[in-house]
């Protein structure tokens, strides 16, 4: 009778080490240094697994995630702290602080730099990334497709002769060709008329010329009282007033398309809706 009971005993832990392995292989002690890394993950796996997200994911400004992200830890990415979380997973981007890098792989820590997507190919190439590093690679491929979906459900209804469009943001600062805005706009079913002004990939936009040359559809990202500072005073100039009386606008908020995740699937949603009522107001140009 003792002999079977051990017998059945040995039987158990011998299945019990055998799966072992298969449990262990997934990261259970996650730490994100990069806030479009926290806008994954977090679709990704339970708060179980995260270990901390960088400081700028529960700020509602940057962040698509801050509610989601609220109560977890946070670090700024010094080595020091990071080791403390003792991470068996860290997750950075391409430019993170190579030093913190550097010391962390040296002292044995699995460190996946993930890529800053410009386009929606990038996105999904980051989406993946992500999810093969926490070996969620099923979750990843969900969200794409989800991504992919609310893209496709956008863009119906473009026609060929598409509104034009044109980032507006605190400073002057604008998106041209190239950047991840241009791509999301594309994906709006919009024209970005930042080239027609003579725009390169990114900078500031004179407000005189905005005046002079306005498209059929401003992007705001926020009311101009959400920036209480003086660089923002150019959201908040009579010249702008009188446009955004003249034409169309939407406001897309910065969080959404901050990052080249998922969430960028929004901005264009908002941005789609605006080009819809453009066409049925017959405000083109």
């Amino acid at each position: 009778m003792i002999q079977r009971f051990t017998t059945i005993v040995l039987a158990i832990l011998a299945v019990l080490l055998l799966a072992a392995p298969a449990f262990a292989s997934k990261p259970r002690r996650i730490v994100s240094l990069n806030l479009c890394a926290d806008e994954i993950v977090l679709d990704l796996v339970g708060r179980e697994r995260i270990a901390a997200v960088s400081h700028l994911a529960a700020d509602p400004l940057v962040s698509a995630v801050a509610d989601r992200a609220a109560g977890l830890p946070s670090t700024r990415g010094e080595a020091e702290s990071v080791l403390a979380l003792e991470p068996d997973l860290v997750l950075a981007g391409l430019f993170t602080t190579p030093a913190t890098l550097d010391l962390l792989q040296r002292l044995g820590r699995r460190v996946v730099r993930v890529a800053t997507a410009s386009d929606i190919m990038e996105i999904r190439s980051a989406i993946r990334s992500v999810a093969t590093a926490v070996e969620e690679a099923e979750r990843g491929e969900a969200l794409i497709r989800t991504f992919d979906a609310r893209l496709a459900a956008s863009a119906r209804g473009a026609g060929r002769v598409r509104p034009s469009a044109l980032v507006y943001q605190v400073n002057g600062l604008s998106a041209g060709p190239g950047s991840l805005a241009d791509a999301l706009i594309a994906a709006a079913g919009l024209a970005n008329h930042a080239a027609r002004v003579g725009l390169g990939s990114g900078g500031a936009l004179p407000l005189e010329l905005l005046a002079a040359k306005p498209p059929d559809l401003v992007i705001l990202s926020g009311p101009a009282d959400e920036y209480r500072t003086v660089v923002a005073e150019n959201l908040r100039h009579p010249a702008l007033a009188a446009v955004l009386r003249e034409h169309a606008s939407v406001i897309v908020p910065w969080r959404l398309w901050l990052c080249g995740t998922h969430h960028a699937a929004e901005a264009v949603e908002r941005m789609a809706e605006a080009r819809r009522r453009v066409a049925r107001e017959g405000r083109l140009q």
